[in-house]
């Protein structure tokens, strides 16, 4: 009997729940979207758009600390606070342009830049948040390339709110006839169509929102869940991320 291979142009859209489950992703031949809505990826999304020159993104403090003595800003943070001895942690509120315009940050994070070293085999990595959620998915559609949605989680674990983001990138994709999506992307969406209308009041009960309250740090919290108030794409260019 004849074997007839079946074939598809069509692009993928697939979201990985956990930087942990990578290993069964097509990372190579896809761009990848790193997501850490609650703070990294948002505090990346918004120096950028600041006019930070670009945003060196590392996975260990001593990484970050050796480039203290190059005049870059070096900023970290360890279970959502900041490391001591760091001029800042991933806040958006430390990347505004009085503080990094025209500047090099080296940031280093329990869980975005985590996921964005696991993904360094990548056709290209890009970041996502909330802020730049329009101009992202417009950018993605234009590269006509498969699509990884990475969420960074916690710690390995799958959160709430990376999930949800992944899913709004999900469902302005979708309908576009070029692309073919897995269970976890529908997933994804699915709970972006029960968030979408209250945000807020939907992440409140994520664990990570909860951390981040006994922190004190409520309005990062929300300002992490604006829509499109950025433009701005990073985009690591070696080890640099910068402006698109």
């Amino acid at each position: 009997m004849k074997v007839v291979q079946l074939t598809s142009d069509k692009k993928k859209i697939e979201v990985v729940l956990t930087p942990a489950l990578l290993p069964l992703y097509d990372v190579e031949n896809s761009i990848v979207v790193v997501i850490d809505i609650f703070r990294a990826t948002s505090s990346m999304c918004y120096g950028i758009e600041n006019g930070a020159e670009a945003i060196i993104p590392v996975s260990q403090v001593e990484e970050c600390i050796a480039y203290s003595e190059k005049g870059y800003l070096i900023a970290a943070e360890r279970n959502g606070e900041v490391v001591e001895g760091f001029d800042f942690g991933n806040s958006p509120f430390s990347y505004t342009a009085e503080k990094v315009a025209g500047k090099t940050v080296v940031l280093t994070t329990t869980n975005g830049t985590h996921a964005i070293h696991l993904s360094r085999q990548a056709k290209k990595i890009a970041i996502g948040s909330f802020l730049n959620l329009s101009s992202l998915s417009n950018w993605l559609r234009e590269q006509n390339e498969n699509v990884l949605l990475v969420c960074a989680g916690w710690k390995n674990k799958v959160n709430l709110e990376d999930t949800v983001f992944a899913g709004a990138v999900v469902d302005k994709l979708r309908n576009d006839e070029h692309y073919k999506i897995d269970d976890s992307a529908i997933a994804a969406a699915d709970l972006w169509s029960l968030a979408k209308d209250n945000l807020g009041a939907y992440l409140a009960k994520t664990s990570h929102s909860e951390r981040l309250k006994k922190l004190g740090i409520e309005e990062d919290i929300a300002f992490c869940l604006n829509i499109d108030i950025t433009s701005a794409i990073p985009v690591l260019d070696g080890e640099k991320l910068v402006k698109f």
